[in-house]
């Protein structure tokens, strides 16, 4: 593990909407590159992204319409919505009109696969099975990190104050119970003990904000809880900006892969005829320009070249464990977080 002081900013909370203008737009069904988009001219695109990714969308949308204008000659005005993963997934299925969606899981995408919005192999659409981001779960202690933690067995010590979202309404959440979770299952430990040590651990969580962004203004802002749970790129990102409050970064040795995916919204993007320009840009965020922007704002890149030059910016994890070695994200929304499911029975014994 690595332990850093940090001088960490409070962070924006709720959603947020950025508009941009952009270039070009198109038709056909995943038959076309990002590079030969036909030069005609479409409403404007939507982007539904989840609330930590805005500081790097704000910075590689304005790339990305340059890279557009020289390649089509045309102009193509793209909206973004930012919230809660969760939250988001339900206002596209309720009717937001996206045309791309960057989730903060692949569960969520396949809600609106099941929903009949997105059809099914989205996730072979581009490499890496479509995912265009990756983390690891940290955890931000008080300066100086006073009560000693250092690992994830450290989170369930009795009077520990934990703060993380709640799993039923947020993606960055889910990840962090994974990460409790796979920390027992994938050191050698069984089913059992991993459930009783996550009910442990959630014992001593007493506040479950909705999504990432309002468990940091909590912990960040007011002073709740030793330890919050969070994503590696937040802590970063925060750090780098800079601010009056002091903080020290733990990065677990055992860890869990944090995927960030992209898919078009078929359903939307073959009615409105953006379907080139969606994925266009749904590309464009795996190449190498939108990938240096995405790991200076502390995510870890997924292209291989520039995870090369990058890597030695991020704490080394020595047991890097993923959502397939916990049976995949059908398996996992069944078993944990579906109704019945194992959050809800550690849900109830925390009243």
């Amino acid at each position: 593990m690595v332990n850093r002081t940090l001088r960490i900013a409070g962070l924006l909370s709720g959603s947020v909407l950025l508009v941009a203008t952009l270039g070009g737009c198109g038709g056909a069904r995943r038959d076309t590159a990002a590079g030969t988009a036909a030069p005609t001219q479409a409403g404007p695109l939507l982007l539904v992204s989840y609330s930590v990714t805005k500081g790097a969308y704000d910075r590689i949308l304005p790339k990305f319409q340059a890279d557009w204008k020289r390649r089509t000659g045309t102009d193509l005005e793209v909206k973004t919505s930012y919230g809660g993963s969760g939250s988001q997934t339900r206002a596209v299925i309720d009717g937001l009109d996206a045309d791309l969606v960057t989730l903060a899981l692949p569960a969520d995408v396949i809600k609106l696969e099941k929903a009949g919005l997105v059809q099914p192999g989205w996730e072979k659409e581009l490499p890496s099975d479509s995912t265009i981001t990756h983390s690891v779960v940290t955890f931000l202690t008080r300066a100086g990190n006073p009560k000693g933690i250092r690992s994830w067995a450290d989170l369930a010590r009795p009077g520990l104050g934990v703060l993380t979202a709640n799993p039923k309404t947020s993606g960055g959440a889910r990840w962090n119970f994974l990460g409790l979770w796979g920390s027992v299952s994938r050191t050698g430990g069984t089913e059992k003990a991993a459930e009783a040590f996550v009910g442990k651990v959630y014992r001593n969580v007493a506040n479950l904000p909705k999504d990432a962004r309002e468990a940091s203004d909590a912990f960040l802002n007011r002073g709740q809880a030793d330890v919050l749970l969070t994503y590696e790129n937040e802590a970063l990102l925060a750090a780098k900006e800079g601010t009056d409050k002091a903080t020290t970064l733990v990065v677990p040795a055992v860890n869990i892969r944090i995927d960030g995916p992209v898919a078009v919204v078929d359903r939307n993007v073959d009615r409105k005829g953006s379907r080139k320009a969606a994925e266009a840009l749904a590309a464009y965020l795996q190449g190498e320009e939108a990938q240096e922007i995405f790991a200076e704002e502390g995510f870890r890149p997924v292209n291989a070249v520039v995870w090369q030059r990058r890597k030695a910016s991020f704490a080394p994890v020595t047991t890097l464990f993923t959502a397939s070695d916990l049976g995949g994200w059908p398996t996992i929304d069944r078993s944990f977080f579906a109704n019945g499911g194992v959050w809800d029975r550690l849900a109830a014994a925390r009243r």
